[in-house]
């Protein structure tokens, strides 16, 4: 024990910092899907914006408050829906699936982009493919999942 607290003195630990990589085998679409419904309706509430009443100080600054929040939600919920299909894609898809899909990076290559796209700007018809993409996504990995 002495001799692992000395060597604690000359290489002093680190705190490392991962992703973790557990080999559960639990994946799930829900997060990706909820994620692609909420951009598209944040950019909803972006194009049809709450009523103001531009006489009132607290209705302005609360309708700036308001677009603020809607944008930044969209934002964050076009990240995870990214993050959520490049986990499916990464962790879950094995070489075997291309056979069956053999699409299938072209399919998320699309999705990771429209994600982007969606961050960039606020696009109903861009934000609506996004969600049936992600969707049929979903569906492909259903049937994968079943398969296995």
């Amino acid at each position: 024990m002495n001799v692992l607290r000395a060597l604690d003195k000359v290489f002093p630990p680190k705190i490392a910092f991962a992703h973790c990589d557990v080999p559960c085998g639990i994946y799930k679409k829900d997060a990706m899907v909820t994620a692609a419904e909420a951009v598209v309706k944040m950019v909803d509430k972006i194009l049809n914006p709450p009523a103001r009443d531009e006489k009132n100080p607290q209705s302005v600054v609360d309708f700036h408050n308001n677009m603020t929040r809607f944008v930044i939600v969209k934002e964050e919920e076009a990240e995870k829906c990214k993050h959520e299909v490049l986990i499916l894609w990464t962790d879950f898809f094995k070489t075997e699936y291309l056979e069956s899909v053999p699409d299938l990076h072209d399919k998320v290559w699309k999705i990771t982009k429209l994600c982007s796209e969606n961050k960039r700007s606020v696009n109903k018809a861009k934000a609506d493919e996004l969600l049936r993409l992600v969707t049929e996504f979903g569906e492909i990995f259903e049937k994968a999942q079943k398969s296995t």
